[in-house]
């Protein structure tokens, strides 16, 4: 069985798990899942987890995202996007100045309210359920980070009022709430009317496949060669490798001291790494934490582990 990891070019049209169930036939394998959902109307990066990676979905949708979005001023919706059923139109008097200024206020940390047309759960439902059948309820503001936006050029076929961002953001950034709040502080309110992911953590679109490509791969057998390995999620945490005796801790789930290290070292308080066997492959990650009796430690409990392919 295929364990590790593909970069999809997801199309619109498709939910993620669209997505998932249509790779799910072409590789013929169950075991198949995604990190950081993308709503049907956007397209771009999706990353899709094999085998035992699909246990690294928790950790690797945590990765930073970059987005390019259209929004239109003037409309609001009741899902913030032009799916949506229009609830307002609004007479514009915003030139572009305005907007740039506008959208840059949403530049940094700030607190979004997720829309209630979304996967967020409260009390066990689905916000969009609860949104289907007509009721809204008080959700809680989170805290996001946007850590570079942009307000791109003007392409030839722009509607009026019609504008494009880039967006790179924090997990669990509504870049369709983005575009209305944007729309607010401008007064006349807006709505998202195309969203491209271009990044996923380090992947970009040229790293994408479509389905049709991987398709392709499969029926000429070079699939294989094409999954990458699940450590590829995670390069940006430290990597420690045990010696012999400190892969059969890591393996059963006990800590890893100093002494148990052949190379690398416990990372400070709190960081999660990636933990390797003496012979280069990939174990888990681990967590640095205190001992009871003082001195840092790597515990394996918990976190990912492609044990099931080690053992």
């Amino acid at each position: 069985m295929l364990s590790g990891f593909l970069v999809l070019r997801k199309p619109a049209g498709f939910t993620s798990h669209d997505a998932v169930a249509k790779l799910r036939g072409i590789l013929k394998m169950r075991r198949i899942g995604h990190a950081g959902t993308l709503d049907p109307m956007a397209e771009g990066v999706l990353v899709i987890l094999l085998g035992v990676a699909t246990r690294a979905s928790e950790y690797a949708s945590g990765a930073e995202k970059e987005y390019v979005a259209g929004f239109q001023l003037g409309v609001v919706t009741d899902t913030q996007d032009s799916t949506g059923k229009v609830l307002e139109r609004r007479p514009v008097t915003a030139a572009r100045p305005d907007v740039e200024r506008a959208a840059l206020r949403f530049l940094g940390q700030s607190e979004q309210l997720p829309p209630m047309y979304s996967a967020v759960q409260v009390g066990g439902v689905r916000l969009y359920d609860l949104a289907r059948q007509g009721i809204e309820i008080e959700r809680k503001s989170r805290g996001i980070t946007v850590s570079q936006l942009e307000l791109l050029p003007a392409q030839a076929g722009d509607g009026p009022d019609c504008y494009r961002i880039r967006v790179r953001c924090s997990k669990g950034a509504y870049i369709r709430t983005l575009c209305h709040d944007i729309g607010q502080a401008l007064g006349c309110g807006a709505c998202m009317t195309a969203l491209t992911r271009t990044r996923s953590g380090d992947f970009t679109l040229d790293d994408a496949m479509t389905f049709d490509e991987i398709a392709a791969a499969v029926q000429a057998g070079r699939i294989e060669r094409l999954v990458r390995p699940a450590d590829g999620l995670f390069m940006d945490l430290p990597a420690v490798t045990v010696n012999a005796e400190g892969e059969k801790r890591a393996v059963n789930g006990a800590h890893l001291t100093r002494r148990h290290l052949q190379m690398g070292a416990v990372p400070p308080e709190g960081e999660l790494c990636r933990v390797y066997a003496p012979n280069g492959a990939f174990l888990l990650l681990g967590e640095s934490r205190q001992l009871d009796k003082g001195g840092l430690a790597v515990f394996c409990r918990k976190y990912f582990t492609v044990k099931e392919d080690h053992a």
